[in-house]
Protein backbone atom coordinates (compact mmCIF):
# COMPACT_ATOMS: atom_id res chain seq x y z
CA UNK A 1 0.00 0.00 0.00
CA UNK A 2 2.79 2.43 0.91
CA UNK A 3 4.59 1.81 -2.37
CA UNK A 4 1.41 2.22 -4.36
CA UNK A 5 0.60 5.51 -2.67
CA UNK A 6 4.15 6.78 -3.15
CA UNK A 7 3.88 5.96 -6.86
CA UNK A 8 0.90 8.31 -7.11
CA UNK A 9 3.28 11.27 -7.15
CA UNK A 10 1.21 13.18 -4.57
CA UNK A 11 2.95 15.93 -2.61
CA UNK A 12 0.98 15.07 0.54
CA UNK A 13 -0.42 11.72 1.73
CA UNK A 14 -2.97 11.21 4.51
CA UNK A 15 -3.44 7.79 6.09
CA UNK A 16 -6.14 6.61 8.48
CA UNK A 17 -6.51 3.50 10.64
CA UNK A 18 -2.78 3.29 11.22
CA UNK A 19 -1.95 0.47 13.60
CA UNK A 20 1.05 1.18 15.84
CA UNK A 21 3.00 -1.83 14.54
CA UNK A 22 2.53 -0.69 10.94
CA UNK A 23 3.75 2.90 11.42
CA UNK A 24 7.47 1.90 11.14
CA UNK A 25 6.69 0.10 7.86
CA UNK A 26 5.12 3.24 6.39
CA UNK A 27 7.94 5.38 7.76
CA UNK A 28 10.51 3.15 6.08
CA UNK A 29 8.72 2.78 2.75
CA UNK A 30 7.79 6.44 2.40
CA UNK A 31 10.98 8.00 3.79
CA UNK A 32 12.73 8.56 0.46
CA UNK A 33 9.89 10.42 -1.27
CA UNK A 34 8.22 11.86 1.84
CA UNK A 35 10.89 13.05 4.28
CA UNK A 36 8.41 14.93 6.50
CA UNK A 37 5.68 13.21 8.46
CA UNK A 38 3.63 13.21 11.63
CA UNK A 39 1.52 10.46 13.14
CA UNK A 40 -1.06 11.40 15.75
CA UNK A 41 -2.93 8.41 17.17
CA UNK A 42 -4.30 6.40 14.25
CA UNK A 43 -3.94 9.09 11.55
CA UNK A 44 -0.84 10.31 9.79
CA UNK A 45 0.39 12.84 7.27
CA UNK A 46 3.40 12.38 4.98
CA UNK A 47 4.75 15.23 2.87
CA UNK A 48 7.42 16.09 0.33
CA UNK A 49 7.30 19.61 1.76
CA UNK A 50 8.19 20.67 5.30
CA UNK A 51 5.56 20.29 8.03
CA UNK A 52 5.19 22.33 11.18
CA UNK A 53 2.79 22.68 14.08
CA UNK A 54 1.46 19.10 13.85
CA UNK A 55 -0.99 18.30 16.61
CA UNK A 56 -4.04 16.15 17.42
CA UNK A 57 -7.55 17.48 16.90
CA UNK A 58 -10.05 16.44 19.58
CA UNK A 59 -13.14 14.96 17.92
CA UNK A 60 -14.53 13.59 21.21
CA UNK A 61 -13.71 9.92 20.75
CA UNK A 62 -11.44 9.23 23.69
CA UNK A 63 -8.43 8.56 21.44
CA UNK A 64 -6.84 10.44 18.56
CA UNK A 65 -8.40 9.95 15.11
CA UNK A 66 -7.87 13.47 13.75
CA UNK A 67 -4.92 15.81 13.37
CA UNK A 68 -3.79 18.99 11.69
CA UNK A 69 -0.46 20.29 10.46
CA UNK A 70 0.84 23.14 8.36
CA UNK A 71 2.48 22.28 5.04
CA UNK A 72 5.08 24.88 4.08
CA UNK A 73 4.85 25.14 0.28
CA UNK A 74 6.74 27.58 -1.97
CA UNK A 75 3.40 29.27 -2.77
CA UNK A 76 2.55 29.72 0.90
CA UNK A 77 1.34 27.78 3.91
CA UNK A 78 -1.47 25.24 3.75
CA UNK A 79 -3.27 23.86 6.80
CA UNK A 80 -4.01 20.17 6.32
CA UNK A 81 -6.46 18.21 8.46
CA UNK A 82 -6.60 14.42 8.50
CA UNK A 83 -9.69 12.86 10.04
CA UNK A 84 -11.32 9.48 10.46
CA UNK A 85 -14.82 9.92 11.83
CA UNK A 86 -16.60 7.02 13.57
CA UNK A 87 -18.56 4.54 11.50
CA UNK A 88 -22.33 4.48 11.24
CA UNK A 89 -23.43 1.13 12.68
CA UNK A 90 -26.53 -0.98 12.30
CA UNK A 91 -27.67 -2.64 15.54
CA UNK A 92 -30.54 -5.08 15.87
CA UNK A 93 -31.91 -3.35 18.94
CA UNK A 94 -31.31 0.25 17.83
CA UNK A 95 -31.24 0.42 14.02
CA UNK A 96 -28.77 2.90 12.55
CA UNK A 97 -26.55 4.46 15.20
CA UNK A 98 -24.77 7.59 14.03
CA UNK A 99 -24.63 9.67 17.22
CA UNK A 100 -20.89 9.23 17.78
CA UNK A 101 -20.09 10.03 14.14
CA UNK A 102 -22.32 13.12 14.27
CA UNK A 103 -20.74 14.34 17.53
CA UNK A 104 -17.27 13.91 16.04
CA UNK A 105 -18.31 15.72 12.86
CA UNK A 106 -19.53 18.67 14.91
CA UNK A 107 -16.26 18.79 16.86
CA UNK A 108 -14.22 18.66 13.63
CA UNK A 109 -16.40 21.39 12.14
CA UNK A 110 -15.83 23.56 15.20
CA UNK A 111 -12.05 23.09 14.98
CA UNK A 112 -12.08 24.12 11.32
CA UNK A 113 -14.37 27.08 12.01
CA UNK A 114 -11.95 28.33 14.67
CA UNK A 115 -8.93 27.91 12.39
CA UNK A 116 -7.78 31.26 11.00
CA UNK A 117 -5.66 29.71 8.25
CA UNK A 118 -6.43 31.14 4.83
CA UNK A 119 -5.95 27.81 3.03
CA UNK A 120 -7.32 24.54 4.42
CA UNK A 121 -7.49 21.00 3.06
CA UNK A 122 -9.32 18.21 4.87
CA UNK A 123 -8.40 14.65 3.90
CA UNK A 124 -10.26 11.79 5.44
CA UNK A 125 -12.78 9.08 5.93
CA UNK A 126 -15.88 10.96 7.07
CA UNK A 127 -18.10 7.86 6.97
CA UNK A 128 -20.73 9.85 5.13
CA UNK A 129 -21.39 11.44 1.76
CA UNK A 130 -21.51 15.14 0.97
CA UNK A 131 -25.32 14.89 1.05
CA UNK A 132 -25.38 13.66 4.65
CA UNK A 133 -26.89 16.56 6.61
CA UNK A 134 -25.24 15.30 9.80
CA UNK A 135 -21.87 16.33 8.32
CA UNK A 136 -23.05 19.89 7.71
CA UNK A 137 -20.73 21.33 10.38
CA UNK A 138 -17.84 20.27 8.13
CA UNK A 139 -19.25 20.31 4.61
CA UNK A 140 -20.86 23.75 4.89
CA UNK A 141 -17.41 25.31 5.36
CA UNK A 142 -15.44 23.44 2.73
CA UNK A 143 -15.70 22.63 -0.95
CA UNK A 144 -15.47 19.10 -2.33
CA UNK A 145 -12.70 18.64 -4.89
CA UNK A 146 -14.75 15.82 -6.41
CA UNK A 147 -17.84 17.99 -6.67
CA UNK A 148 -15.88 20.91 -8.14
CA UNK A 149 -13.48 19.14 -10.50
CA UNK A 150 -13.98 15.40 -10.16
CA UNK A 151 -13.55 12.69 -12.75
CA UNK A 152 -16.52 10.30 -12.64
CA UNK A 153 -18.40 9.54 -9.45
CA UNK A 154 -15.33 9.32 -7.23
CA UNK A 155 -16.85 6.45 -5.25
CA UNK A 156 -14.44 5.07 -2.65
CA UNK A 157 -16.26 2.37 -0.70
CA UNK A 158 -16.32 -0.59 -0.67
CA UNK A 159 -13.15 -0.94 -2.73
CA UNK A 160 -14.28 -4.24 -4.27
CA UNK A 161 -17.38 -2.57 -5.78
CA UNK A 162 -17.48 1.15 -4.91
CA UNK A 163 -21.00 2.49 -4.39
CA UNK A 164 -20.49 5.60 -2.24
CA UNK A 165 -17.96 8.35 -1.65
CA UNK A 166 -17.52 8.37 2.12
CA UNK A 167 -13.89 9.44 1.85
CA UNK A 168 -13.46 13.11 1.08
CA UNK A 169 -10.98 15.76 0.02
CA UNK A 170 -12.45 19.12 1.00
CA UNK A 171 -10.87 22.55 0.61
CA UNK A 172 -11.13 26.22 1.52
CA UNK A 173 -9.03 28.98 0.01
CA UNK A 174 -7.54 26.80 -2.73
CA UNK A 175 -8.84 25.99 -6.20
CA UNK A 176 -9.65 22.36 -7.12
CA UNK A 177 -8.20 21.41 -10.51
CA UNK A 178 -8.99 17.68 -10.63
CA UNK A 179 -10.07 14.85 -8.35
CA UNK A 180 -10.16 11.08 -8.85
CA UNK A 181 -9.96 7.64 -7.22
CA UNK A 182 -6.64 5.81 -7.22
CA UNK A 183 -6.21 2.06 -7.91
CA UNK A 184 -7.25 -0.41 -5.24
CA UNK A 185 -4.82 -1.26 -2.42
CA UNK A 186 -5.17 -3.75 0.44
CA UNK A 187 -7.68 -1.38 2.09
CA UNK A 188 -11.45 -1.79 1.87
CA UNK A 189 -11.56 1.85 0.69
CA UNK A 190 -10.15 3.22 -2.55
CA UNK A 191 -7.59 5.96 -2.03
CA UNK A 192 -8.56 9.36 -3.42
CA UNK A 193 -6.41 12.06 -5.01
CA UNK A 194 -6.87 15.68 -5.96
CA UNK A 195 -4.85 18.43 -7.55
CA UNK A 196 -5.33 21.97 -6.27
CA UNK A 197 -3.73 25.34 -6.92
CA UNK A 198 -2.76 27.63 -4.07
Amino acid sequence: TARGLAASGADVLALEELKADMVPVYERELAEKYPYHSVQGTVGLWSRLPLRDARPVDIHMGWTRAMRATVVAPQGELRVYVAHLPSVRVKLNAGFTANQRDTSANALGEAIANDRAERIVLLGDLNGTMNDRALNAVTSQLRSTQGAAGDGFGFSWPASFPMARIDQILVRGVEPVSSWALPETKSDHLPLAARVTL
